[in-house]
């Protein structure tokens, strides 16, 4: 069975396991203390081109998101976010769980703008009984979306503006970070991610680790004691030297962008051979997520030997799937998938 179903299905990149290989029986302080975490928040910091920037490294992507927003966020406010947010449909209630309300709004590709931040936050400020209602004290996004689609620097910037002018913090999930920065439609820099938000992360889980996280944070109040929630929610790994030597290869000489662009590129070869074929896609992604809507006949028939996943039914015999490349995705599967969507 050929696996398109995730980005996480491999173990990590050859660089990065050699790498965790030779410092194997080195001895280093626990818990992120160590010279290579050390080392790798130098190059992030770099990258972002602010030396001022605090960077943490977290075992995975739930416990970074709601380590966070928890650290962020007052017990009386919520997060706002699309409503096909990964906080607010895969993450079991994992923010609910830790006292704050996930805010949907409405999206029809994954993406929220900053009208709508504006008019929601507004509706409580303006509500006579807001005190009574949940207060909005954090936007939510992600970079590239669970659809797959990305925000443009202007669109990020419009909604940094209002987060701004209404004292909210803005929250960019970067899980897969690098298959945006690798597409060909992107015009977001890890400098503008730095500039623009509160916080953010880059991904290492669905690019190229074993597992892990990079918080990046630039609001000074974030900065603060937040070793201390990384702790109590689970996300500090004693071992912590683990995280910081595949950091430090991922960001080292363009390994990051190499390895996404290269997910991208079968990405776009996947989307080719289906729109070739006339198949529609639930999303227009340009990113490692692709989207087509096929018959149940078409599925039946791509799934004798490729493995993805089920998104949403259509109707009409017809549903919406989901194809994933990631870094280690090879070219040889790729080309058996294009050859079967061909023969469809």
């Amino acid at each position: 069975m050929i696996r398109f179903e995730c980005d996480y299905a491999e173990g990590a990149h050859p660089a990065i396991m050699d790498m965790l290989i030779k410092t194997n029986l080195e001895q280093t302080p626990g818990y992120g203390e160590d010279h290579y975490s050390d080392e790798a928040r130098t190059l992030i910091r770099d990258l972002c081109k602010d030396d001022t920037l605090a960077v943490h490294f977290l075992v995975g992507g739930t416990q970074t998101n709601f380590t966070v927003i928890s650290a962020a966020l007052r017990p009386y406010e919520g997060v706002l976010c699309a409503e096909t947010g990964h906080i607010n449909v895969h993450e079991t209630g994992a923010v609910e769980a830790t006292g704050h309300k996930v805010l949907p709004l409405k999206s029809c590709d994954g993406k929220i703008d900053s009208a709508q931040i504006e008019t929601a936050v507004k509706a409580q400020m303006d509500d006579e009984a807001n005190e009574h209602l949940v207060k909005p004290g954090m936007v939510y996004i992600s970079q590239p979306t669970e659809c797959g689609t990305m925000y443009t620097c202007e669109e990020l910037k419009a909604i940094s503006e209002v987060c701004q002018r209404y004292d909210i913090y803005l929250f960019v999930d970067g899980a897969r970070l690098g298959y945006a920065l690798a597409s060909p439609q992107n015009n977001i820099t890890l400098k503008d991610m730095a500039e623009l938000t509160d916080i953010f992360y880059i991904g290492g889980t669905k690019v190229g680790l074993l597992f892990g996280e990079a918080v990046v944070i630039r609001n000074e109040e974030l900065k603060k004691n937040f070793r201390y929630m990384i702790k109590q929610k689970g996300g500090m790994l004693a071992k912590g030297r683990l995280l910081g030597v595949q950091f430090g290869e991922l960001m080292k000489d363009g390994l990051y962008i190499k390895i996404s662009e290269e997910a991208v590129r079968l990405a776009m070869q996947i989307k080719k051979a289906f729109l070739d074929k006339g198949i529609k896609f639930l999303y227009d992604s340009p990113t490692n997520q692709q989207f087509p809507i096929l018959s149940t006949e078409q599925i039946g028939i791509l799934k004798r030997e490729f493995a993805f996943s089920d998104i949403k039914d259509m109707g009409n015999g017809l549903r919406a799937v989901r194809f994933c490349t990631s870094w280690a995705t090879r070219e040889g599967d790729v080309d058996k998938l294009l050859n079967e969507i061909a023969a469809l």
